[in-house]
């Protein structure tokens, strides 16, 4: 998979040394308060299952999640990329580039997830151009769903996925 560097970012697959910060991170309350389903922290097992998941993905469709990783100090900030997950939601977004973000919260305000997130897409862009980009965010996400607008999301739905209320978003 490749690796994207932006001025302050570099964003790369995932490895199996990420395993203590990553779960640190999907253990931070703020981190899993809108995503999840509203599920809650994950196990250690969980976040290596999410790993292995991220490498799978790449492996099976040429594209996947990147970590955030702060080029100057070297940490691990966050996870963003695209993904297909079949998920059962109406409307149907299979076959689109679902993307996604997370940023530790300390990481938060400073432009760092639109910086990850105009990487990717334009990455996306260059190499899946007849595929659509979707996401969903739970609706009281009010950050993300700022981001998703500067990023050229558009609302399309209201929807339910997992018994969780969500916003479908697509950009095309």
């Amino acid at each position: 998979m490749p690796v994207l560097e932006t001025e302050r970012l570099i964003l790369r697959e995932h490895r199996p040394d990420d395993l203590d910060s990553y779960h640190a991170m999907w253990c931070d309350p703020e981190v899993v308060r809108y995503v999840n389903s509203g599920g809650g922290a994950l196990s250690r097992e969980q976040a290596w299952d999410a790993i292995l998941r991220h490498r799978g993905i790449w492996a099976i469709f040429g594209f996947g999640f990147w970590i955030i990783e702060d080029k100057s100090s070297g940490r691990l900030i966050g996870e963003a990329g695209v993904q297909e997950r079949c998920r059962d939601i109406q409307p149907a977004i299979r076959g689109t580039l679902e993307a996604g973000w997370v940023l530790l919260p300390e990481w938060h305000g400073r432009g760092f997830a639109r910086e990850a997130m105009g990487a990717i897409i334009d990455w996306c862009d260059a190499r899946f151009p007849a595929k659509g980009f979707t996401c969903i965010i739970n609706p009281a996400n009010e950050r993300s769903l700022k981001l998703a607008g500067k990023l050229g999301f558009r609302v399309v739905a209201h929807t339910s996925y997992r018994d969780t209320p969500n916003v479908l978003l697509r950009r095309d």
